[in-house]
């Protein structure tokens, strides 16, 4: 792996060798922020697909699942929407000993909540994500959502987070309902539809992109879906990696 962006001194001894964790969890690591921070991960083809067959595992690497892992280790929760949750086969975020220091020493606990967006709560309660989670896992609904449904959640073991009016998770709210539980470091892994709400509410601060040197055609979804937005929103380059074609590209917000 090399860095192409910014270029640094330490540049061509990067070049060298595979990145530890450490050194990709200090490229990556969150700006000291007194708010939330909310960072997206997302994986994209040259032709934007986002997904392959239902899911981004094949326009995916080695190198974009250790950053994957090592965004997942700096983050205090994880979002992600019902359907990626169901298409993905989501598990409880585990704890490694790699990030445990680091953790510690920013008051984390031993792993990454998991929060499941899902308005209608159509989901199901007896996988291990619900009931044998390292950490509790929450669930982001709205007040309308089924009584049955919450509590269902609720006998799984998952915290009921109301954010939103109705049967609809408002997004903006999402990131303020989870910065009041303390977790300000949060990181979205979609899917598109969810990673669009979030850009439509002007919430989103970083964007993390795997762009994957790979064309799919066909019509896979892109990495954000949904009504577009009035005036696009500028993000400015923060860095690049690059391995076997792959670029690991980060994006703030200006």
């Amino acid at each position: 792996m090399r860095r192409l962006f910014p270029v640094t001194d330490l540049t061509a001894a990067e070049e060298r060798g595979e990145w530890s964790l450490d050194a990709l969890a200090d490229a990556y690591a969150y700006p000291d922020s007194d708010g939330p921070w909310l960072r997206a991960n997302m994986v994209s083809t040259l032709d934007g697909a986002a997904q392959h067959d239902g899911r981004s595992q094949p326009i995916s690497c080695a190198s974009d699942m250790r950053i994957f892992g090592t965004l997942r280790g700096l983050a205090d929760v994880v979002i992600a929407g019902a359907e990626t949750v169901r298409l993905e086969g989501y598990r409880p975020a585990r704890a490694r000993d790699a990030f445990a220091a680091r953790r510690e020493a920013a008051g984390q606990g031993p792993a990454p909540a998991v929060a499941v967006v899902s308005g209608s709560l159509d989901l199901d309660f007896s996988l291990p994500l619900f009931v044998s989670p390292l950490v509790p896992t929450l669930v982001l609904t709205g007040a309308g959502a089924p009584p049955d449904r919450i509590a269902a959640a609720g006998a799984a073991g998952a915290e009921v987070v109301i954010a939103g009016e109705g049967s609809r998770v408002d997004p903006a709210r999402a990131v303020r309902e989870l910065a009041g539980l303390g977790h300000r470091r949060l990181l979205t892994e979609g899917g598109p539809r969810l990673l669009g709400q979030f850009v439509a509410a002007g919430v989103l601060d970083e964007m993390c992109l795997t762009l994957a040197p790979m064309l799919t055609a066909g019509d896979a979804q892109r990495i954000a879906g949904g009504p577009s937005v009035a005036v696009p929103e500028r993000f400015a380059l923060a860095s690049v990696l690059e391995e076997a074609g792959f670029l690991f590209s980060r994006y703030r917000r200006i």
